[in-house]
């Protein structure tokens, strides 16, 4: 018992300090650690194996869209940087720049990839010539690195890992198709794989990626009521296409410019599944993306049979395709329990000499902290349904907390109210007026989330400034 109450206090209570929650649980659970190169985190095996079924799960259904992988250099020369003018000027700011190469000054300096879009227009420059070699549908899986000012594991780190998808189409209407495509394909996979809804929209010209003409963009609602953008898909029109002169020749045997997009989905994933599902007691994993499913406790292990039961059930449970391991550690049965808890396991099955006799074992839910009795003969048959459940139940109890922190506001006074003292999403009208976008953020630090596809008509005139509204906004303060 002094063990597994030692365990729970390692972590601040989310309502004491929320950022304090949040960076014990990742270091606790041994998600991450913090390295000596300032700014950059190592990913631990048990965050990395969490990075890797996100990545093997949204690499799927990449595929069965069309898309192909490919890996492109992390240098950037700066001439091919500068093609794009927007696009340049939007990431200026955090570019990592190589001067030197070995012990001799470089002739052209090279950044290290922010992102890659000129790399891959530079290729597609060179192997796109005829309406027969489009579309050109490639994702690349790697790092990139942003000169961040504050490191936050997971949400903000100068390196992180992530996808890029570039492509490259003959029509304007089929990049909007795609652009489009990739995002529900995004919000689907938050649902179904890591029990998170979400919000989808068009975001404002203020917030869009540089150098789009449209960002569509997935916005998630965090425990403690902040906006976390999850996943964008970018239409970039025929703008890098002219600046590359990436061109082909049409049926009619015209030149024409292609029309492209990019989206992207990062490890920021991770913290989202931290702070959409986790509690004072540490993380709580879907089971589609829990690296572990169900942990096997063998209760006095020291007596004859019970390790033994233990391994022959991890045996008969992973011929069923779950995800199990048996913990024969020599820690005390409570401390077992509350690290199971803390790694957000999504089950643990306790099993004992008792158990054992009476052709039986308890089951424990992580999601609600039920226990069930369950037969050794039908747990492999019944643990399938449960993990069912408990992904179904953590995406219900998600959507709840986001539906009932989000407010609506019709005046200024009751937009800064709401923003200021209910965390969650408010959704109001706006004008289309960046000078409005700039003047709430000013006076409350809340941002334009995106315009939701699913537009309402809750007033006639913009919230900041009483003008004629164009659009519903759904606003928040954000990660």
């Amino acid at each position: 018992m002094a063990d597994e109450k030692k365990q729970v206090e390692a972590i601040t209570s989310m309502q004491e300090d929320f950022a304090q929650w949040y960076t014990d649980i990742v270091l606790k659970a041994e998600l991450v650690d913090y390295s000596s190169i300032k700014g950059c985190l190592v990913i631990k095996p048990a965050g990395y194996a969490i990075w890797e079924l996100i990545q093997k799960q949204l690499d799927e259904r990449f595929k069965e869209t069309g898309v192909e992988n490919v890996y492109m250099p992390m240098f950037i020369p700066e001439s091919l940087l500068e093609k794009e003018k927007d696009h340049v000027e939007g990431f200026a700011p955090e570019v990592a720049w190589v001067t030197q190469g070995g012990l001799e000054p470089l002739q052209e300096k090279l950044c290290v990839r922010p992102t890659s879009e000129t790399l891959f227009c530079d290729l597609y420059s060179n192997i796109i010539h005829s309406y027969r070699d489009l579309p050109k549908v490639y994702n690349q899986w790697c790092s990139v690195v942003r000169w961040e000012k504050t490191t936050r594991p997971f949400l903000r780190s100068r390196e992180f890992l992530w996808q890029e998808g570039h492509t490259a189409h003959a029509t304007a209407e089929e990049a909007e198709a795609r652009t489009e495509q990739m995002l529900n394909l995004y919000a689907q996979f938050c649902e179904e794989v890591l029990a998170i809804p979400m919000v989808k929209g068009r975001k404002t010209d203020k917030e869009k990626f540089a150098g789009a003409e449209a960002t569509y963009t997935i916005e998630a609602l965090m425990h403690d009521g902040k906006a976390l953008q999850s996943g964008t898909s970018h239409n970039f029109g025929d703008g890098f296409a002219r600046a590359f002169n990436i061109q082909y020749t049409d049926k009619d045997n015209k030149l024409s410019y292609v029309y492209q997009t990019s989206w992207g989905m990062t490890t920021r994933l991770i913290g989202a599944v931290i702070m959409v599902h986790g509690d004072d007691s540490g993380l709580k994993l879907p089971p589609r993306v829990a690296p572990v499913q169900t942990v096997i406790i063998p209760i006095m292990q020291n007596k004859p049979g019970v390790l033994d039961k233990a391994n022959e059930l991890a045996g008969a449970l992973k011929a069923k395709g779950i995800r199990v391991k048996v913990d024969d550690t020599d820690k005390r049965p409570g401390f077992k329990f509350s690290e199971q808890e803390m790694r957000g396991f999504p089950t643990r099955i306790e099993i004992g000499p008792k158990d054992i006799e009476a052709g039986t074992c308890v089951l424990v839910r992580r999601d609600t902290g039920e226990k069930l009795t369950i037969a050794l003969s039908e747990i492999e048959n019944k643990l399938p349904e449960i993990l069912d459940l408990i992904q179904a139940n953590m995406l219900e109890t998600a959507r709840k907390h986001r539906d009932a922190h989000t407010y609506s506001a019709t005046t200024y006074e009751e937009f800064v109210d709401t923003i200021n003292n209910k965390p969650g999403f408010v959704k109001a009208m706006w004008c289309g007026d960046v000078e409005c976008e700039n003047k709430i953020k000013e006076d409350t630090t809340a941002t334009s989330r995106c315009m939701p596809f699913a537009q309402e008509r809750i007033s006639e005139t913009c919230v900041c400034c009483g003008r004629p509204a164009k659009a519903l906004v759904y606003w928040g303060k954000a990660y």
